[in-house]
């Protein structure tokens, strides 16, 4: 079981590093899948089998074919190449990093649970779905609807991205451009006195 676990872990890291370093969309889709795939299976060896059916069927399913539609729908397959549209893009999101990792470290070596693990782990019954969906519409309700309106607004933030403007009408019929006369055939109007 140890052995799994391990592997899995490496496979996670591998489809993250897939995630993080495709030029293409897709391709960073297709490894964020495969971590998510690999983080269901981390569940499954931890006895955990309600949040490692809810990891494939929520995340690894519907997240991602919602990813990949939003990917089809900017035409965002093609890879990514030119400079940054954004200037400094790259050593912001350096600078970002390095304090994030800082923040974790530091939350690493400072954070006291204020309830040990193994009372953590036996509140939650294993992983089974009665105690999970409890503990989550109880204790956790705050942040489980704030997670539903996030993804509301993103697919709303999604469709408004990739809206086109409707095409504004010229008066002149539709039709074939030899149809219309040019300038030069016109015929000049007399014009009376």
């Amino acid at each position: 079981m140890m052995l799994a676990f391990i592997l899995l872990g490496a496979l996670t890291l591998v489809g993250g590093v897939i995630t993080i370093a495709a030029r293409n969309a897709v391709h960073a889709a297709l490894g964020l899948v495969g971590t998510l795939l690999s983080v269901a299976g981390l569940f499954a060896t931890l006895s955990a089998s309600f949040l490692a059916a809810t990891q494939v069927i929520v995340y690894a399913g519907a997240i991602m074919v919602l990813f990949l539609f939003v990917i089809m729908m900017l035409n965002a397959n093609a890879p990514v190449t030119g400079r940054d549209p954004v200037p400094f893009v790259r050593e912001l999101a350096g600078i970002g990093g390095v304090l994030l990792a800082g923040a974790f470290v530091v939350l690493a070596f400072t954070y006291r649970d204020p309830r040990p693990l193994a009372q953590g782990a036996e509140a939650l019954g294993g992983g089974s779905a009665g105690p999970v969906g409890a503990t989550l519409l109880t204790r956790f309700l705050l942040p489980f609807e704030a997670v539903s309106i996030l993804l509301l607004v993103a697919i709303v933030g999604a469709v408004a991205l990739v809206q086109r403007p409707a095409p504004q009408s010229d008066g002149l019929p539709d039709g074939d451009a030899e149809t219309l006369p040019i300038r030069s055939e016109l015929q000049p109007q007399e014009v009376r006195a």
